[in-house]
C-alpha cells in the first residue's frame, strides 16, 4: 500500500510540474516573443563570421583554430617584454577576444533564428540559420577546427590553457538551436550529419585532451561550465553514456564538493568577483539540472545525504539577486553594477518548482543585456529553445 501510496505521489507531482512548466512557457513567450523577432529579423540580415575572418600574430594555431588570450592576464611593469602576469577579476581590454566575439554572436544569431522558428514554425529562419551552421561547421574554407588548444593563451607563456575550454560555452544555444530546427523540412540531412559530427569530434576532444581532461577536473566553476557543455552537446549527438555519466558526476562530485550545507558556492566566494561568479556557477548547476534530468533520474530533486541540493543553491543565492544591497561580501572588482541581469536559474527554477516569485524576478530584470562582460558569462540568452 505504501508503494501505491508512493507512486501516486510521485504521479501527481509530475502533473503539477508539467501545468506549471506550460504556464511559465506561455508566460515567457509572452513576455519574449517581440524580442525575439526583433532579434530573429536583424540575425536575418547577418551574414556568417567565423574565427577565419580573423588572426592573432600571438596565436600558435592555424587559420581554422579558435584563439584567445586569457582575461586577466597584463604586461609585467617589471618585465614589459616578458610573459604576462595576472591580476584577478581585472580583465585586460587590449587581449584579442575577435574569435570569442564571432562566436557569441554565432550563438545570438542561432539563438534568435531557433527561437522565431520555435514560435512561429516559418523555415525562413532554419534556411539562414543553416547558412551559419554550414559556415561553422561544414564548409572546408571557414570551418572552425573541433577544439580549443589555444583558447587563453598568455603571451609569453602558454600557447594554450585549460581554462580556455570554457569559451566554448556559447556553442550551447548553437547545439540547442539545432535540436530545435533539426526536422524543419529546409534543415538539409547530410549537413545536420556534418554538423552531429563536428560536436561528436569536440566532445571527445573535451574528454580526452590534456586541457579537455585538466577542464573537467577543475573544482570550480570551470569543471561545472565543462560539464554544462558536454551535456548539451551530448544531447544533440544522443551520446547517452555520456549523458548518464554526467548525472553521476553531477551527484557525486560538482554537488557535494562545490556547495556549501548553505547553498553557497565557498570557490566562488573566495574569488575578486564573488557575486558575478555565484551567480555563474548556479546558472551552471541550474543548466545541468535542466539537460540531464530524466522521469526516473531526476537532478532537480536529487539531494545528498547531508541536505545539498539545486533547490537550496537557489534559495540561498535569491535574496541577493532581489535585493544586491544585502550581499554579504565585498562588491566585485569589477561589474558590480551589471549584475544581476535575466538570469538562467531563476527562470528554469521557476519553471521546475512552479516559483512565480522567482519567475517574476526574472521577467523584471534585464532580458536583453548588452554588457561584453555580463554576455560571456551568460551562455543562455534564449530560454524558451530549451523549453
Amino acid at each position: 500500500m505504501k508503494k501505491q501510496y508512493l507512486l501516486l505521489g510521485i504521479l501527481l507531482l509530475t502533473v503539477c510540474n508539467t501545468f506549471a512548466q506550460q504556464y511559465f512557457k506561455a508566460q515567457a513567450v509572452t513576455a519574449l516573443k517581440d524580442q525575439i523577432l526583433t532579434e530573429a529579423n536583424w540575425a536575418l540580415k547577418q551574414q556568417p563570421v567565423t574565427v577565419t575572418a580573423s588572426t592573432s600574430p600571438y596565436s600558435s594555431g592555424g587559420k581554422h583554430d579558435f584563439f584567445s588570450e586569457g582575461d586577466y592576464w597584463w604586461p609585467n611593469p617589471q618585465n614589459p617584454n616578458g610573459p604576462y602576469v595576472t591580476r584577478d577579476g581585472e580583465t585586460n581590454p587590449s587581449n584579442f577576444v575577435a574569435h570569442r566575439k564571432a562566436m557569441i554572436r554565432f550563438s545570438e544569431i542561432i539563438g534568435a533564428l531557433a527561437s522565431a522558428y520555435q514560435i512561429t514554425g516559418d523555415e525562413k529562419y532554419v534556411k539562414h540559420a543553416l547558412a551559419h551552421l554550414k559556415a561553422w561547421f561544414v564548409n572546408q574554407e571557414t570551418l572552425m577546427n573541433p577544439n580549443l588548444a589555444y583558447a587563453q593563451a598568455v603571451r609569453n607563456l602558454y600557447t594554450g590553457r585549460s581554462w580556455g575550454i570554457i569559451d566554448s560555452i556559447h556553442l550551447m544555444e548553437v547545439a540547442q538551436g539545432v535540436i530545435v530546427m533539426q526536422k524543419a523540412k529546409s534543415f538539409n540531412k547530410n549537413d545536420l550529419q556534418v554538423i552531429k559530427k563536428w560536436f561528436a569530434d569536440y566532445i571527445l576532444w573535451l574528454n580526452t585532451s590534456k586541457n579537455g581532461i585538466a577542464e573537467k577536473n577543475a573544482k570550480n566553476n570551470h569543471g561545472t561550465t565543462w560539464g554544462m557543455q558536454v551535456a548539451s552537446f551530448a544531447k544533440l549527438v544522443n551520446d547517452q553514456p555520456m549523458l548518464d555519466s554526467l548525472r553521476m558526476r553531477y551527484k557525486t562530485i560538482y554537488l557535494p564538493n562545490q556547495m556549501a550545507a548553505d547553498g553557497s558556492f565557498p570557490l566562488e566566494l573566495a574569488r575578486t568577483k564573488p557575486y558575478g561568479y555565484a551567480i555563474f556557477n548556479l546558472d551552471a548547476m541550474v543548466m545541468l539540472c535542466q539537460l540531464l534530468s530524466t522521469p526516473t533520474d531526476n537532478l532537480w530533486t536529487y539531494q545528498t545525504t547531508d541536505g545539498k541540493s539545486i533547490k537550496k543553491g537557489i534559495d540561498y543565492l535569491y535574496p541577493y539577486i532581489v535585493d544586491k544591497s544585502k550581499w554579504p561580501l565585498k562588491p566585485d572588482v569589477m561589474y558590480w553594477e551589471y549584475w544581476p541581469v535575466a538570469q538562467p536559474f531563476l527562470f528554469f527554477g521557476a519553471n521546475y518548482f512552479g516559483q512565480r516569485t522567482w519567475f517574476d524576478t526574472w521577467k523584471s530584470l534585464d532580458l536583453k543585456p548588452t554588457n561584453e562582460e555580463v554576455v560571456r558569462n551568460l551562455p543562455i540568452r534564449h530560454p524558451i529553445i530549451w523549453l
